[in-house]
């Protein structure tokens, strides 16, 4: 149910209380905003730039502003990106390689071409290994 929906029905039935409950009523009414913000984050995986593989970072920043972030992600053999969430973005393979990704969908194997580019509504999750034998570059420019 969408959660407006579901906040005016609750507000709805919140009214039929007595005038002499208002003090139940405002407590229950808080408690129920802060439970619905709570629930609505995106996700509890950090993002690219937080996410790294072994405790280093994968990517760096290359510029930030207020429409768009730019990180440069690189990935040697055997270096991955631990599991993270993306907003809508827009990535560019300046390098590729071959990857073992895992998401919602499963686990497949990627081959990554230079040059490739690719557009993204957003992504809930997912984790990356570079299986192949060379060094991987990335571009990913999201939007805010």
């Amino acid at each position: 149910m969408e959660i407006k929906l579901l906040f005016t029905k609750f507000y709805e039935r919140l009214n039929h209380l007595t005038a002499k409950n208002r003090a139940a009523k405002f407590v229950t009414f808080s408690l129920f905003t802060l439970l619905i913000v709570s629930c609505h984050n995106k996700s509890s995986s950090p993002d690219p730039l937080q996410a790294g593989w072994n405790d280093e970072a994968v990517c760096e920043v290359v510029n930030d502003n207020d429409e768009l972030r730019v990180l440069k992600c690189t990935f040697a053999p055997g270096i991955g990106h631990e599991r993270h969430y993306h907003k809508p973005h827009i990535g560019y393979a300046i390098s590729g390689s071959t990857f073992r990704i895992k998401d919602t969908t499963g686990v497949r194997t990627v081959k990554v071409p230079s040059g490739y580019s690719f557009e993204n509504e957003g992504i809930d999750w997912h984790e990356v290994l570079n299986i192949g034998d060379s060094t991987a570059v990335f571009l990913i420019m999201e939007y805010k």
